[in-house]
C-alpha cells in the first residue's frame, strides 16, 4: 500500500482497523470542503486524490487530517490493491472551465476517468456519490427537474455540459452498478475554499476582491428583452450545505440515482451584489458591462433547483439563504483570507 502514498506526510496516526472514505478532487473547492466537513464529523482516515502539483491548491488540504495522498493517474490502481479497506468514495474531481472547448480534455478527465472509478466500485461492491452538474440542463428548455427520462433530451451549452451529461447517460444505462451510487447536479456553487479558481471562481468571490480593489462592483447587462440589467437569475447554494448533502447520503445509501444539488430558490445577480456590499459594510456602487462575446449565445437567464427528490428520500436541512451564506463567507474566510 505504501507504494501509493504522495511523498507528503499523513496527518494522522494510522488506524489499520478502520474503513477510508476516498474524495478524489480533494485539492479543489468543493471536495476539501467536504473533507474539512468529514474532519468535523470526526472522520480521519481519509484518502485524498488529485493532481497535488499546484501550489495554490495546496492551503485546502495542507491542515487537514487525513491517511494519505493519492495521485489521480495512480488511484485505479490503489483502489483495486485496498479496495477491502475503503468504505465510500466521493468522486468530485473534474475538469470544470466551462469557456474550455477542447473535448478531448473533458472526454478524458470528466469521461473515461469517471467509468473507470465507477467500473471500480461497482466491481467492489462501493457505494459511490458523484459530481455531475446544472450545466447539463443547457438553457433549460427541458426544465430542471432530475428526472431520469429527461436526461437524453438534454442539451448542454458547452464541451463541460456535455461530458458530464455524456456521463449521467452512460451510468443511468449501465447494468452493472455500485449497490448505491447518486450523482449530483451541482448548481452554482460558492463559499471558501475557491481562492485557485480564477476566472471560473464564484460571483461571490469575483464581487469582493472587485469591491476591495475598486470600490465597486460589475454585473454583466441583460441581453434578452424582459430581463432587467442584474435580474439574470441562478440557484446560488453554499458550499456547506452541499457538503451536508454528501453526509446524508453517505449514511443514507439507498435510492440511487441523479438528485440536484442547489438551493432551490433562484436569486438575482443584483441580490448577490446587494448581499456582498452588506457583508463587507460598504456602500453599494454596481455598474453593468455587456456579457462576454465568447460567452454570451451560451448564457442561462435562469436556473432553479427543483429539489423535491432529494427531499423526498429524507433530506430536510434547511439551505442556506444566501444573504445568510454571502455574509459567513465574506466575514469569516475572505476577509481573513482563510480556508475551511
Amino acid at each position: 500500500m505504501s507504494g501509493f502514498y504522495n511523498t507528503f506526510e499523513p496527518n494522522i496516526v494510522r488506524n489499520p482497523t478502520a474503513l477510508m472514505i476516498v474524495i478524489t478532487g480533494a485539492a479543489g473547492f468543493i471536495a476539501s470542503c467536504l473533507v474539512a466537513k468529514l474532519n468535523e464529523e470526526s472522520f480521519y482516515d481519509l484518502i485524498l486524490v488529485d493532481d497535488f502539483s499546484r501550489e495554490d491548491k495546496k492551503s485546502n488540504y495542507e491542515g487537514k487530517r487525513y491517511s494519505a495522498l493519492v495521485d489521480r493517474k495512480k488511484f485505479p490502481q490503489w483502489l483495486q490493491e485496498n479496495e477491502k479497506q475503503v468504505q465510500f468514495v466521493f468522486h468530485l474531481g473534474a475538469r470544470t472551465d466551462t469557456t474550455e472547448f477542447n473535448r478531448d480534455i473533458f472526454d478524458e478527465l470528466n469521461l473515461e476517468y469517471s467509468k473507470t472509478i465507477w467500473k471500480l466500485c461497482a466491481a467492489f461492491a462501493i457505494p459511490l456519490v458523484y459530481a455531475s452538474s446544472a450545466a447539463t440542463y443547457g438553457g433549460g428548455e427541458h426544465g430542471y427537474a432530475d428526472d431520469h427520462e429527461v436526461v437524453t433530451k438534454l442539451v448542454p451549452l458547452n464541451p463541460y455540459g456535455d461530458s458530464k451529461n455524456d456521463f449521467d447517460k452512460w451510468a443511468l444505462a449501465q447494468n452493472d452498478a455500485p449497490y448505491f451510487w447518486a450523482g449530483l447536479k451541482f448548481f452554482n456553487v460558492y463559499g471558501p475554499n475557491e481562492y485557485h479558481k480564477e476566472r471560473m471562481a464564484s460571483v461571490v468571490l469575483h464581487a469582493y476582491r472587485q469591491i476591495g480593489e475598486k470600490g465597486h462592483m460589475k454585473l454583466f447587462r441583460s441581453h434578452k428583452e424582459g430581463i432587467a440589467d442584474g435580474h439574470q437569475q441562478r440557484d446560488f447554494v453554499y458550499v456547506k450545505d452541499v457538503t451536508e448533502v454528501c453526509m446524508f447520503l453517505m449514511h443514507h445509501r439507498k435510492d440511487s440515482g441523479l438528485y440536484n444539488l442547489g438551493s432551490g430558490k433562484a436569486r438575482t445577480f443584483l441580490d448577490l451584489a446587494k448581499g456582498t456590499f452588506n457583508a463587507m459594510e460598504v456602500q453599494e456602487d454596481i455598474r453593468f458591462v455587456d456579457t462576454p462575446e465568447d460567452i454570451r449565445d451560451k448564457y442561462q437567464y435562469f436556473t432553479e433547483a427543483d429539489m423535491s427528490k432529494l427531499r423526498s428520500i429524507g433530506f430536510d436541512r434547511p439551505f442556506t439563504p444566501l444573504e445568510e451564506g454571502i455574509r459567513d463567507y465574506v466575514q469569516n474566510y475572505l476577509k481573513h483570507d482563510k480556508v475551511w
